[in-house]
């Protein structure tokens, strides 16, 4: 399958991963691979970098240092795909029939609880949530500005 991905411009972001023939839904697409280490060790190793392809394996805070085609793959609010953990290993896997063609994209659902970063979203999607936090870190982060807010008013 990766011979038949190509990377070109994206009208999401810079770059995207694209599908030269049609991927039918459930089929693991590419591995997001790469070397693996704590997010610990990969903050320290990022700590002056803006952009990073580090995806959080959920296993006891272990990360992949994203490297190679998966890497390009887009976040989109109206994804085409989604990630599985599969025996331990990161598949993007197609949510529904993709056309030749089309730019693959999957929900980040991002969940960095460093409150200086912003991850705006520029999907395009036409109910683009405006963010790639997951759900869960935008609630986390607007319970934290009202307790920031009342704190600041006592």
């Amino acid at each position: 399958m990766p011979s038949e991905l190509i990377i070109r411009s994206s009208s999401i972001h810079a770059a995207g991963c694209y599908t030269m023939r049609r991927i039918r839904k459930g089929t693991p697409v590419i591995e997001y691979d790469g070397p693996r280490f704590t997010k610990d060790e990969a903050d320290e190793r990022y700590k002056d970098r803006f952009i990073t392809y580090l995806f959080s394996t959920g296993n006891r805070g272990e990360v992949i240092d994203g490297f190679g085609i998966a890497m390009f793959i887009n976040h989109s609010c109206d994804p085409n795909c989604e990630t599985e953990n599969i025996k331990g290993r990161i598949w993007v896997v197609a949510t529904r029939d993709i056309a030749p063609g089309e730019e693959l994209t999957y929900e980040y659902n991002l969940h960095d609880s460093d409150d200086t970063d912003d991850a705006d979203c520029h999907c395009g999607a036409p109910k683009c949530r405006g963010t790639m936090f997951s759900d869960d870190e935008v609630k986390r982060r607007a319970r934290k500005a009202r307790r920031d807010a009342q704190a600041a008013k006592n």
